[in-house]
């Protein structure tokens, strides 16, 4: 293998030991995975295991009490369950705020890229109020991508959806996989993660761990 390929292959996000204590209660204990350029790594477990925790350590939104987060690039790009959206803003007043403040070298031309991708060029100029929830959270996914981060994290990006709007949005996602990022994702669906994930990390309650499973460990 040259030096070249080697580098190729190395995780473009790594989580050693993260674990977080709220008081004396712990969230999450010891959770370590790691990520690879264009693999969809889902995060399952029973509600209360720390998913959404997880996510937002991974994504720099709260600090963990333990272990460390490692990203190539240290950019991750965040989608939380609640939308971050300003619902009185058009599409893309939002995607024009979101890529002020993520600092895009060329906002213009990511804007127009992102309208075009998500299908939304359509609906530009339409407050994010007036849009369907499948919509909303494709522009939700966008302000994610805004900053083109190699690793993308999203907290139930299907929940509350249709069949329909849920299919879209996998696709969109999917496509982003493809062309090298590095996907995230939790979920309680768990037909999403065997549909979608080439990995799956398995949350049990603190103090219990998580555990990897490969696409060919999965039933």
């Amino acid at each position: 293998m040259s030096a070249q390929q080697g580098r190729a292959r190395e995780p473009v996000l790594r989580v050693h030991g993260i674990g977080k204590r709220y008081g004396s209660r712990d969230a999450l204990h010891e959770v370590s995975f790691s990520a690879h350029a264009g693999e969809m790594v889902a995060v399952i477990g029973p509600n209360g295991a720390g998913k959404t925790t997880l996510l937002s350590i991974l994504a720099g939104a709260q600090s963990p009490s333990a272990g460390t987060v490692d990203c190539v690039a240290r950019e991750i790009g965040w989608v939380p369950q609640q939308s971050a959206l300003y619902s009185k803003l058009s599409v893309l007043e939002n995607l024009r705020l979101f890529a002020r403040l993520e600092r895009v070298a060329d906002p213009d031309a990511t804007i127009a890229r992102m309208l075009e991708q998500t299908g939304l060029a359509e609906r530009a100029d339409e407050r994010v109020q007036r849009l369907s929830g499948g919509n909303r959270q494709r522009v939700n996914v966008a302000v994610g991508l805004i900053a083109d981060p190699p690793v993308l994290v999203l907290d139930e990006p299907s929940a509350a959806l249709d069949p329909g709007q849920r299919e879209r949005l996998w696709q969109f996602i999917g496509e982003r996989a493809g062309d090298g990022t590095s996907v995230v994702f939790s979920t309680h669906m768990l037909h999403e993660a065997q549909l979608f994930a080439n990995r799956v990390i398995v949350l049990r309650r603190a103090r219990q761990g998580s555990r990897s499973v490969s696409p060919q460990q999965r039933n």
